[in-house]
């Protein structure tokens, strides 16, 4: 049974109260003001996708429809927001698949790692029509609207270990999040998976409990990670992705204006955010590189091997997941 939070009370009784007081405002059209809330910082693609989507809104509605932005867990971490918004009670929410894949096993299929060596290639796949109206059913089906799909670009690894082939991952021990098929990944590397709370990682290099851990140029750099570690290996294992979700009754009882007003001012902050991502990519290797830490490119021989070598992962998703999804996902 799903458990609601209670933490977020007094910021949905202050959203009626904005709710309330704006149709005051005028005695010809609604007006309306919801929260939107993510676990991420301020300073990530994660917010400024979140902004940008509330300034699109009011800028198309001409200020009928406000959004208000709740960054840093302010309303919950990303559990708590995916519970609050099926609830309906934090109608938007913007975060990254993962913890999403327990709600809704279908999206384990973002998690196959090593599929894509660039988050070009990525793109070209989601945003291919077909294959986007799958992942929506999917959304759907969860109770969920899916509004959007940006990112923060692939993942990476970073460790104290140069690392140039497969042998090399051997015994590392590395911290990913708690995700069946991550840990699966690295096993499947013979290195030594460690899920710990992302509050924990820096002291955790800085005291060698962990040797290396795996997250996107911006998470590396924000948190300054790279000063722990004398190496950057571009994995490239597992796109970074960003959704803007609302909940899907909350989206269908929408007037059919106000659904096109979402989706157009969602569709401007997805280009947005992933052309910030690119951009501030650029900008975090500069800062990598100028600290010091070297980045080390995979060469194809490697990359082929990984993939031979967590084939079992491969499977075991292919199992869990809907077989039409999968197949649209690997076809290359």
């Amino acid at each position: 049974m799903r458990k609601k939070s209670k933490a977020i009370c007094p910021f949905i009784v202050l959203s009626l109260f904005f709710s309330l007081f704006l149709s005051g405002c005028s005695s010809e059209e609604q007006r309306y003001a919801w929260p939107l809330a993510t676990a991420s910082p301020e300073d990530t693609v994660t917010q400024l996708f979140a902004v940008k989507f509330a300034e699109e809104v009011d800028l198309l509605s001409d200020g009928r429809m406000k959004i208000e932005v709740y960054p840093n867990s302010t309303l919950g971490g990303d559990r708590d927001l995916l519970e609050s918004c099926a609830d309906g009670d934090v109608p938007f929410v913007v975060q990254n698949t993962a913890p999403q894949v327990s709600f809704m096993k279908d999206l384990a299929v973002f998690d196959m790692p090593c599929v894509f060596d660039n988050i070009e290639q990525f793109r070209k796949t989601i945003d291919v029509p077909s294959f986007y109206d799958q992942i929506l059913n999917v959304y759907t089906n969860g109770g969920y609207h899916l509004l959007g799909i940006a990112d923060q670009g692939m993942r990476v690894m970073s460790t104290n270990k140069e690392v140039k082939d497969l042998a090399d991952f051997k015994g590392q021990k590395i911290r990913t999040m708690e995700n069946s098929y991550h840990l699966a990944f690295w096993k499947a590397l013979n290195a030594s998976p460690t899920p710990m709370s992302f509050s924990e990682v820096y002291i955790g290099l800085q005291q060698h409990t962990i040797d290396a851990q795996e997250n996107p140029y911006e998470v590396i750099v924000s948190n300054r990670l790279y000063e722990q570690q004398n190496y950057v290996v571009e994995t490239n294992h597992l796109p970074h992705l960003v959704t803007l979700i609302v909940n899907d009754r909350f989206y269908e009882d929408l007037p059919k204006k106000d659904q096109k007003i979402m989706d157009e001012a969602a569709a401007i902050a997805t280009e947005y955010a992933r052309k910030q991502s690119d951009e501030r990519i650029a900008e975090k290797i500069d800062i990598i590189k100028q600290s010091g830490t070297q980045i080390i490119s995979l060469d194809e021989q490697t990359r082929e091997q990984i993939r031979k070598a967590v084939q079992p992962v491969y499977d075991q998703i292919e199992r869990e997941v809907d077989h039409d999804l999968y197949k649209a996902y690997t076809e290359k």
